[in-house]
């Protein structure tokens, strides 16, 4: 064969061997593409900025059920935490419509926090977005149940406990007039009065801090916290009250630590335990507050020294107006609403509160609070 013809046939396979590479290498960059779009899955043009912009929750999933775009409302809310769907109620939805196609409607009611009995209530909207995506949308109904429950609460503990002192006020009015000629005898109906118009006028308080926070978000203005501030200004609230009965306040426990929360309600919560320690302490005794922090949960500690709790009436000191001692809280000026306070502060947070307690042997009572660590915090704005 003339060297012509080899020419030709080494330049025919060079170009065959070229186009296969140049194949290969289109094929290989379109899998490498495809494999991207899995990883790194981008949702349809639009999308992104209506979820944005939604003040509600909104979520966006991938064919594996990893959160591709969530608005700030479903991070406020705890919905999704690190990419994924926090509730299985709500994993289960997405399955059903991505099984059926069919898009689903369904009020949901779903756990505030990782421990606690608080619940969040939601009518959650679940359908198909394209060929691979599904798209989520969670309306918040929660402070319509709030308020729903604190209409039918509100009127039947009010009417109840506002009987006494009205009762006792008019009764000590009336009997001023016939002792006005008895300086001693108006003194101590004068004395009587004061005490049961203070009385008075902190139920009417309570009463309308315990319904703030039964009717709305507490944790709209929520903020990164530090607890050992919490705490010092709990007791220095209680400082006066516990000189007056020689109580001694101390700290101890873990430092630096920090929680994600309103401020305010926070130290109001830790301020009427204290303040209980120090009421239902004998004089001149101790009242501890310990720190801890175990597996993403903070503790708040208030230990007293005082007469203790009877086992039976453990169950019912949350409860709204409950007194354990009715003659006691009576003198201390208790009106059986600080724990209940207490208690919807915490869960309104994600936490709980519990109670340990014997009688002659003190009382203990602990709130538990996520860690700021293990909370998704979305941005400011965004949103006894």
């Amino acid at each position: 064969m003339d060297s012509g013809w080899l020419v030709l046939l080494s330049v025919a396979f060079g170009l065959v061997v070229g186009g296969g590479f140049m194949a290969l290498f289109h094929v290989a960059e379109r899998r490498g593409n495809s494999a991207v779009d899995v990883v790194n899955p981008a949702v349809p043009d639009g999308v992104g900025q209506v979820i944005d912009a939604l003040e509600s929750a909104g979520v966006v999933l991938d064919p594996s059920n990893n959160v591709v775009k969530a608005s700030p409302g479903a991070l406020a809310t705890g919905l999704v935490s690190q990419q994924v769907l926090v509730h299985s109620e709500l994993i289960e939805l997405v399955n059903r419509v991505r099984s059926t196609g069919e898009p689903v409607v369904q009020p949901v009611q779903l756990a505030r926090g990782p421990f606690g009995d608080a619940s969040m209530h939601f009518l959650v909207r679940v359908a198909r977005l394209g060929s691979r995506y599904i798209l989520l949308l969670a309306e918040d109904h929660s402070e319509t149940f709030r308020l729903d429950e604190v209409r039918r609460d509100f009127i039947a503990n009010i009417s109840h406990e506002l009987k006494t002192p009205i009762g006792a006020i008019a009764l000590l009015s009336e009997a001023l007039d016939p002792a006005a000629d008895d300086p001693e005898q108006v003194r101590r109906f004068a004395k009587r009065l004061h005490t049961e118009a203070a009385r008075l006028t902190r139920i009417t308080q309570e009463i309308i801090e315990l319904s703030r926070l039964q009717a709305a978000d507490s944790l709209r203005s929520a903020e990164l916290l530090d607890v050992d501030h919490l705490i010092a200004a709990a007791m220095d609230q209680n400082h006066v009250q516990a000189e007056l009965r020689g109580t001694t306040l101390v700290k101890g426990g873990a430092k630096h630590v920090q929680v994600f929360g309103d401020e305010s309600l926070l130290i109001m919560a830790l301020h009427n335990l204290v303040g209980n320690a120090i009421q239902y302490s004998l004089d001149n005794s101790r009242v501890g507050i310990g720190v801890r922090v175990e597996d993403g949960v903070v503790e708040i500690a208030v230990t007293d020294q005082g007469l203790g709790i009877a086992s039976e009436d453990l169950d019912r000191v949350f409860e709204r107006f409950f007194r354990v001692d009715q003659a006691r809280s009576r003198n201390t000026g208790g009106t059986g609403l600080g724990l209940s306070i207490v208690k919807h502060v915490v869960e309104n947070h994600g936490g709980d509160v519990r109670v340990w307690s014997q009688l002659g042997r003190g009382s203990t009572f602990t709130i538990r609070l996520p860690e700021a660590s293990t909370v998704a915090i979305a941005p400011q704005g965004d949103s006894r």
